[in-house]
């Protein structure tokens, strides 16, 4: 089935203010649905407005997962402090023996979905060696869709999900494959999580990519040393509302950072399985992510 394209449907942006809210579960599914029924888009029924802002994974493939050029694999390891286990997908390159520089690549608040996967397959293709975890691993994993996914996050302990990554994060840092210099990459929740391993792992986190992710809670974020590179969309205020005061905390700790904001883009725009996908801005921002992880891992 061919995804509508919302650069040619005309979808209101109350539509995708909506969507994120209902995501980040500001408001539940029968709120979001209500509104978008009381739009009356000509020429829009509720199935092609839907079909316009959820993800179409088919769309987020732009390495294969059978591309020559990458071996990917999955692994679990032990996550005492967290959920007891954590399983996530390991994606190298497949023609060199390494060893490479490591990135942890933490998704949205949904679980590893295809799009994610995708992106540990981008960066291995690009000579990293990238491990997703998958959160709820604890609960029998992605289960194929967001909603689920969603709802199966919210439920669970959120705490012992951060120490998942942490411990995600310190192995794929000692793992034998990599050069023991780490990155790490996050969306949403994911950006979230990058922030939370420069407050929690400052001088091992060598450098650090949140797209439009939160900062990590007040008494943490003195300790953020950076590097980071922060992703914003300009149509995001949800997130970008905490960006001023992070950004004078960064600056009082001297930290090493720096902000783009891309003009025009709402939260998820790097997402390419979405309405919200722009991918003249979603390359510019990926291109200076590799350029910063090619710079600082070194």
């Amino acid at each position: 089935m061919t995804k509508p394209n919302p650069e040619a449907l005309p979808i209101p942006q109350e539509a995708f203010d909506w969507y994120d809210e209902y995501a980040h579960g500001i408001i539940d599914r029968r709120t979001f649905l209500a509104r978008l029924s009381s739009l009356g888009v000509a020429g829009l029924g509720m199935g092609t407005l839907l079909s316009a802002l959820t993800p179409n994974y088919a769309l987020a493939e732009q390495v294969s997962f059978n591309d020559p050029e990458i071996f990917a694999t999955y692994e679990t390891l032990p996550s005492p402090a967290g959920h007891g286990e954590v399983r996530g997908y390991l994606a190298r390159p497949a023609e060199s023996e390494g060893p490479w520089p490591a990135v942890l690549v933490v998704h949205e608040n949904r679980g590893l979905n295809p799009y994610i996967k995708d992106v540990a397959r981008r960066l291995a293709k690009a000579g990293f060696l990238a491990f997703a975890p998958d959160a709820l691993f604890p609960v029998g994993g992605y289960p194929g869709n967001d909603d689920e996914g969603r709802a199966l996050q919210s439920g669970m302990d959120r705490a012992k999900i951060e120490q998942d990554f942490i411990v995600a994060a310190k192995w794929l840092k000692a793992n034998e494959m990599s050069t023991g210099k780490l990155g790490a990459v996050g969306f949403c929740f994911g950006g979230y999580i990058v922030n939370l391993l420069a407050a929690v792992m400052p001088g091992e986190l060598n450098a650090g990519v949140p797209f439009y992710g939160t900062p990590a809670a007040a008494p943490l974020q003195a300790a953020v040393i950076g590097p980071l590179l922060v992703q914003l969309a300009e149509n995001d205020e949800r997130v970008n509302a905490t960006w001023p005061e992070y950004e004078r905390q960064l600056e009082a700790n001297g930290a090493v950072f720096e902000m783009f904001m891309y003009p025009g883009t709402m939260h998820g725009f790097h997402n390419d399985s979405t309405g919200r996908y722009d991918p003249q801005q979603a390359e510019l921002a990926w291109e200076r992510t590799i350029a910063f992880f090619t710079e600082n891992l070194a």
